[in-house]
């Protein structure tokens, strides 16, 4: 029998992206670093997983690599209280804040690698026979255990988040020249991916491995459709993109009045 256990199952999160879309919140960090309150968007989207047991994490580096790898390498340090003796040596840990029992892998896939070649790239990390995968830039209250056992009930290869996303703009209902109702964020018709994906193993069989700069999301996902194996995992609750700058302050209003839907941890 498959293992369904989520501690079990690694998440691949792509953060190889620059934002070039975001310059406004940051131009020195990668966009998975950049913060949602005093925490980077890509620790609230590991935590979400956390929440569903999952604790194996392989990340997808790319630009800017070693500023990830160094979040992590003093992560232990920034959660805790220290005492030290300057000049003698490694700190003391008083009391860690935060208890994360997670795995983290940190992979260089390149500065220009496409999303398929990332994938392909930690291939060799993903050893269970799911794994899970998601962008470094969106929040959402998504029940991710729920979506894996959805598609481990299936006979699909792969599962993506389906949500219905807030218009950018707001939306006017007109009668004879006169507006009749004005909607300020109405939900878009249709559903569009949520960039949350559970899939099985066997997905990697569609990935070229000697094509680094392509994008999984085309011809591998495109594939998978084609055949009827790729399903819909609908989510109607909390979801949004880090995309923009007015996304970033929304998500950051939302977190500083602590009134942020994708926060189910408890610490």
């Amino acid at each position: 029998m498959p293992d369904l256990d989520p501690s079990n199952v690694p998440v691949v999160i792509l953060c190889g992206g620059q934002g070039t879309r975001i310059r406004e919140a940051s131009e020195k960090l990668p966009k998975p670093l950049i913060n949602i309150g005093q925490q980077p968007v890509l620790w609230h989207i590991m935590k979400l997983y956390g929440h569903h047991g999952f604790r194996r994490f392989v990340l997808c580096l790319g630009y800017k690599a070693w500023d990830i790898k160094q979040y992590f390498l003093r992560y232990d340090e920034m959660m805790s209280d220290l005492q030290l003796q300057v000049g003698r040596g490694k700190p003391e840990f008083l009391e860690l804040h935060r208890l994360d029992d997670w795995e983290v892998s940190l992979i260089d896939t390149g500065m220009n690698t496409g999303t398929g070649g990332r994938l392909a790239a930690v291939a060799p990390h993903l050893d269970s026979d799911y794994f899970m995968l998601t962008y470094g830039d969106g929040v959402g209250d998504v029940d991710v255990a729920r979506q894996l056992h959805a598609l481990a009930e299936s006979d699909l290869v792969g599962m993506v988040t389906g949500v219905h996303p807030t218009s950018r703009y707001g939306e006017l209902n007109v009668s004879d020249g006169v507006v009749s109702s004005f909607a300020e964020k109405p939900p878009a018709e249709g559903w569009v991916s949520g960039g949350f994906f559970a899939f099985r193993k066997t997905f990697l069989d569609y990935v070229p491995t000697d094509q680094p700069e392509h994008m999984f999301e085309h011809a591998p996902v495109q594939e998978v459709t084609r055949e009827g194996k790729l399903g819909l995992f609908p989510h109607t609750g909390f979801w949004m993109g880090m995309d923009t700058f007015r996304e970033y302050t929304a998500l950051n209003d939302m977190w500083g009045s602590d009134e942020a839907p994708w926060k189910l941890w408890n610490d």
